[in-house]
């Protein structure tokens, strides 16, 4: 996983769709299906989402970047660095 994270910030482009939910997994549990759409619940006020969808076998850019914005929240709110 700490590959993963690494390409989170390195490389949003060259991040794998099946990794990012595997790490997405991890932080905020199992997401919900609908359709193309895994929706990942987080543990904020106002009931704030990461949406994925799958771009061939890569995830989007701009959804990896929303991933690592949430997982660096989450552990400061935690004081877990990993």
């Amino acid at each position: 996983m700490k590959g993963v994270k690494k390409d989170l910030s390195d490389n949003p482009k060259n991040v794998l769709f099946d990794d990012l939910i595997a790490l997405c997994r991890k932080y905020f549990g199992e997401p919900g299906i609908r359709g193309s759409h895994h929706i990942f619940k987080t543990p904020w006020k106002g009931d704030p989402r990461i949406n994925l969808q799958r771009e061939g076998k890569m995830a989007k850019p701009y959804q990896v970047r929303d991933v690592r914005k949430a997982i660096a929240k989450k552990e400061a709110d935690n004081g877990n660095q990993e």
